[in-house]
């Protein structure tokens, strides 16, 4: 089948959308029909050439999405045709260690990726392309392994759901999974894009009694404090340690999270901390990136950890958290700064790097 697809071929040009070819499905393979696409800024780290993928061939963008379910392979069992799912990027085996251990987000066994003597899921003229993050979202159809989606009920908006594919998942799940927050602690987000806002949204609905969000923009800033945040701290114009230990009187936060993937807020995350507080690192660091800090500018057993999209377990997760979103607790509406089309894709980057929007919602009318 041929469709449209946005296809990234070298770093720092715009991306074309391009006709391509997407197979049919197999074994446990879904063929998803993609109703909406979040704009991530995974996929602009790409095209600005600052990923930690290989980048050996094309690559379809995009892996925030959901759709609607077109075909199945004779092999699946969880979804049937018609279904409303949502792609996650952490495609679980089931079966290797991390997943027996309950930690399916970790997964090594890398079952969801068809075999490398298997034709190639999507191509271009005969030329084998790959879906970013095994997904490949900015595309009319994503052509899945069943473990990588998860049904849910039709009567909730698509554009909406979508943004579980990724951002809102690992930014609720960080707060509410991975920190090991606690109602009535204090906590400190830096860096408030879609990750951030949804720290921020994860901690609000863990009972933190303080959030402070802290960003360069303004806008950013505002928006933070409808979606919980109790204090701001713009950075460009105050220094953040020392703003967050005042607004706190001195202790520090019980809880700090990185949400950009820069060494420098990883820094002031971990001097931001109070006695026995906890660092968590969301953001993804360019792989040589080095995060130094001065021995002295911690607190007593304080520790610093990372979280891969949140902890998730993406089955039991996202849906719970859609409930959230129909009891009005998390707030997915708001975090839609701007709608668009495929066409789009190389403005929502622009207004991304502009700091002009949270999330940008492409659909596929």
């Amino acid at each position: 089948m041929q469709i449209r697809a946005a296809v990234f071929h070298r770093a720092h040009e715009p991306v074309p959308i391009e006709a391509i070819e997407v197979d049919k499905p197999s074994g446990r393979e879904v063929l998803v029909r993609t109703v909406a696409t979040g704009v991530c800024h995974s996929d602009l780290h790409v095209v600005d050439g600052a990923s930690r993928y290989d980048l050996d061939r094309p690559i379809v963008l995009g892996h925030e999405g959901a759709g609607v379910v077109e075909a199945v392979g004779p092999d699946v069992a969880t979804v049937q045709r018609g279904d409303h799912v949502v792609a996650c990027l952490s495609g679980f085996c089931g079966s290797c260690a991390q997943c027996l251990a309950g930690h399916p987000n970790l997964c090594v066994g890398g079952a969801v990726a068809r075999s490398a003597s298997a034709p190639p899921r999507l191509s271009q003229r005969g030329q084998a392309l790959w879906p970013f993050a095994g997904v490949g979202s900015y595309a009319e159809r994503m052509l899945l392994h069943e473990n990588s989606v998860v049904k849910i009920d039709p009567d909730l908006p698509l554009d909406r759901a979508a943004l579980m594919g990724c951002g809102v998942l690992t930014g609720v799940g960080a707060a509410l999974r991975t920190s090991g927050l606690e109602a009535g602690q204090t906590v400190a987000v830096f860096g408030c894009g879609g990750v951030g806002l949804s720290i921020v949204q994860g901690a609000r609905i863990g009972g933190a009694r303080q959030i402070i969000a802290v960003d360069v923009f303004d806008s950013k800033l505002e928006m933070a404090r409808r979606l919980g945040a109790t204090h701001a701290v713009n950075s460009a114009k105050d220094e953040a340690v020392k703003a967050v230990r005042a607004l706190t009187g001195g202790a520090g936060v019980d809880h700090s999270f990185e949400a950009v993937g820069s060494a420098a807020l990883c820094r002031q995350a971990i001097e931001s901390l109070a006695i026995r507080g906890t660092a968590t690192i969301v953001g993804v660091l360019p792989p040589d990136a080095m995060i130094e800090f001065p021995w002295l500018a911690i607190r007593p057993e304080c520790r610093v950890q990372t979280s891969r999209m949140g902890s998730n377990r993406f089955r039991i997760d996202i849906p719970r958290y859609l409930d959230f979103y129909r009891q009005g607790r998390l707030l997915l509406d708001e975090m839609v700064s701007r709608r668009g089309h495929l066409d789009d894709l190389n403005e929502a980057f622009r207004a991304m790097k502009a700091g002009e929007v949270a999330r940008t919602v492409l659909t596929f009318d």
